[in-house]
């Protein structure tokens, strides 16, 4: 089984977006070299490659552990969604449950 475990109060509310079906949460799978805990991966909140260029980095929100043999890329049957082309309307704090 694969788990993935999320703090949500070290999401970035800034980088959530509505779409059609609800407010969403762009993240990314990074490898885990420390694997202390048995993680596999550590769980990144995506931003705009305009700030990835500036070097500014996404905050790790979680871990996850993925079945041996197995990586993220083989759960996405489309390509990452890049935030900074996203023009659906601003999230407020009235759309977000916590």
């Amino acid at each position: 089984m694969n788990r993935i475990k999320i703090n949500v109060e070290k999401i970035d509310k800034q980088y959530l977006f509505k779409g059609e079906k609800g407010t969403y949460l762009d993240l990314v799978l990074f490898e885990s070299h420390n694997q202390q805990y048995g993680d596999t991966h550590m769980v990144v909140q995506s931003i705009p490659k305009e700030e990835r260029d500036k070097g500014i980095k996404g905050a790790i929100v979680g871990n996850a552990t993925l079945e041996s043999g197995q990586t993220g890329s083989q759960y996405s049957s489309h390509p990452p969604v890049d935030a900074s082309r996203n023009e659906s309307p601003k999230v407020t704090e009235d759309d977000i449950p916590f």
